[in-house]
């Protein structure tokens, strides 16, 4: 468990469910990180996530301590072959629309990152979205990344023709006070 000043970052649990549900079901949520989820696939995709866990890895519900609200999605995870970061410890998050520019995204990631670098012997942390999704690029360097000339590809995972299909990638390197 990770806790910030207004939140808990903590393992899903089936309580979860409908929220985590509800934002892979939100068309505006998702417009810019893939296809809308039914609950199979959303279990699926917590299960994926839980897949991670047996090496510390995973993503955590994002709960607002206020009144337990679950806000979010996110954590840190391996990339995925055969994608050019597969291995490498991976970013991401994910934000109920409601809750959005509030900074939860901002103040959950970085505490993720700050329990990533303290618990895991790793070069750098990347994150990867769609070339069009601004927002996550806007986030992405206010956690202090930078985007890799070299990090552009396309998902394998979308058509052809998906306009999400091409990807861009951002890295921050392990700061040099943490040994």
């Amino acid at each position: 468990m990770i806790e910030t000043g207004r939140l808990i970052l903590r393992k899903p649990r089936p309580a979860d469910r409908a929220a985590l549900h509800a934002m892979w079901a939100d068309p505006l949520v998702m417009a810019d990180l893939g296809p809308v989820k039914d609950e199979a696939a959303s279990d699926a995709a917590i299960a994926r996530h839980d897949g991670y866990r047996h090496e510390g890895l995973g993503f955590f519900t994002v709960e607002r301590k206020a009144d337990w609200a679950v806000v979010g999605f996110c954590g840190l995870k391996r990339g995925d072959p055969p994608n050019p970061i597969a291995g490498e410890i991976e970013a991401g998050w994910m934000i109920a629309q409601p809750y959005w520019r509030q900074g939860y995204a901002l103040e959950a990631m970085t505490a993720v990152f700050g329990w990533g670098w303290a618990s895991f012997d790793m070069p750098r942390i990347v994150a990867i979205t769609s070339a069009r999704n601004l927002r996550s690029q806007a986030m992405m360097a206010r956690l202090g990344m930078a985007r890799l000339a070299e990090g552009d590809f396309e998902h394998h995972a979308f058509a052809a023709d998906d306009p999400l299909r091409h990807m861009v990638t951002y890295s921050i390197t392990r700061p040099s006070s943490i040994a």
